[in-house]
């Protein structure tokens, strides 16, 4: 048994969070979930499969918080305990140090303990589990650009291959020097948009051309979209809305390719977004590949007038939220990968090219999660 266990308290300790707000928010969470447990014995409940279901949901959406508040509350009293035992002892007791010791490591665990509460406390994403639409058009630069955007493409294909995502292109538009004009996709793997979501934006390289002769660089852009693939409850489209053109399949694609009218091309005429689809070569398939990146890009529509509508601390995605925005450079002659948004530079630049985001993409999500933590806090406080 710990020596301080032997100690009688004399009065309640009260556990103490940074900002009462928070300390709120999780003793009324404390009394739902002991609320949902007191209702999942109601004999009603337990004779009700569909009101069983949604209490036994809801608890369990909010045990995780709760029981990482009780962590909290008894480890911040057994500190306030050995807080108050040190003041009692002697500095050359035997019993001193040994305290001293406690009171480091549970200090550290309520550290830990605050932050872990901090970052549970702030709202979750719904879109984090979702699929990806991706799509990557070559910019400013030309050839060199649509060179980069079939390098872009394939690095984050390579990517997905190492969370075992599966990437299905919807459309693709090659230049005449074997790059990509512009490429739409859908990257299926639970947890894609979580990971990619801050990839959106303007990417630059610089770079020598192989067509530059004087060995200049140049400086070249791709831009990239990501949006979470849309839910078909959650977005409807009627069919009076849709106009519906086909046409031959052109590029890669076999003998297919330019004999049947299996492409598709949607235009949604209250938005005038046009989608089109000529990976299969199946019409009807193509179509249903079509419909559900237009659903995804209205879906990005309504997302992103609700965060033009938040104030500048709840922003994110790129910056502002404004595409044009350059998030990154990719200098070749430098072997160097540097993100703008939070002054990360990396000299492993063939690596990320081949798929190895980690080191990009962690540090950047830590930093959005980091600043989330802090709107949470300074909303508190206000």
């Amino acid at each position: 048994m710990a020596w301080h266990q032997h100690l009688v308290r004399s009065h309640f300790l009260r556990p103490y969070l940074p900002h009462p707000p928070m300390l709120d928010k999780l003793q009324a969470l404390e009394r739902t979930y002991d609320e949902l447990t007191t209702r999942m014995g109601d004999p009603e409940v337990i004779a009700d499969p569909n009101a069983y279901r949604d209490t036994n949901k809801a608890m369990a959406e909010i045990a995780p918080l709760v029981e990482l508040y009780r962590s909290y509350r008894s480890v911040q009293e057994e500190l306030d305990q050995t807080t108050e035992m040190l003041e009692e002892l002697d500095k050359g007791d035997e019993l001193f140090t040994i305290a001293e010791q406690e009171k480091a490591e549970l200090t550290n665990k309520i550290d830990q303990l605050k932050t872990d509460l901090q970052r549970e406390l702030i709202p979750k994403d719904p879109n984090d589990k979702r699929n990806v639409v991706l799509e990557i058009r070559a910019g400013t630069g030309g050839d060199e650009a649509s060179l980069f955007a079939g390098e872009l493409f394939r690095m984050y294909s390579r990517y997905a291959e190492t969370k075992n995502w599966k990437v299905n292109i919807i459309d693709l538009s090659e230049s005449d020097v074997g790059g990509i004009k512009d490429v739409s996709a859908i990257v299926e793997g639970r947890g894609a948009f979580s990971q990619l979501k801050f990839e959106a934006g303007v990417h630059r390289v610089q770079r020598v051309p192989a067509t530059e002769g004087q060995g200049r660089i140049h400086t070249s852009a791709c831009t990239v979209v990501v949006m979470p693939e849309a839910d078909d409850i959650e977005i409807e489209v009627a069919e009076k809305d849709l106009r519906v053109d086909r046409f031959c399949s052109s590029g890669p694609g076999g003998q297919g390719v330019n004999t049947t009218y299996s492409a598709v091309r949607l235009t949604h005429l209250p938005t005038g977004i046009v989608v089109q689809c000529q990976d299969e070569r199946s019409q009807i398939k193509n179509r249903a590949k079509a419909l559900r990146v237009l659903k995804s890009r209205l879906l990005d529509v309504e997302r992103q007038k609700a965060e033009s509508e938040l104030s500048e601390e709840r922003k994110k995605m790129v910056g502002s939220g404004d595409r044009s925005e350059k998030i990154r450079t990719y200098n070749f002659p430098q072997n160097r990968v540097t993100d703008h948004r939070i002054g990360l530079t990396l000299h492993k630049l063939p690596a990320i090219v081949a798929g190895d985001l980690d080191p990009l993409i962690e540090p950047i999500t830590n930093h959005f999660k980091a600043e989330e933590m802090q709107s949470a806090a300074d909303r508190d406080l206000s």
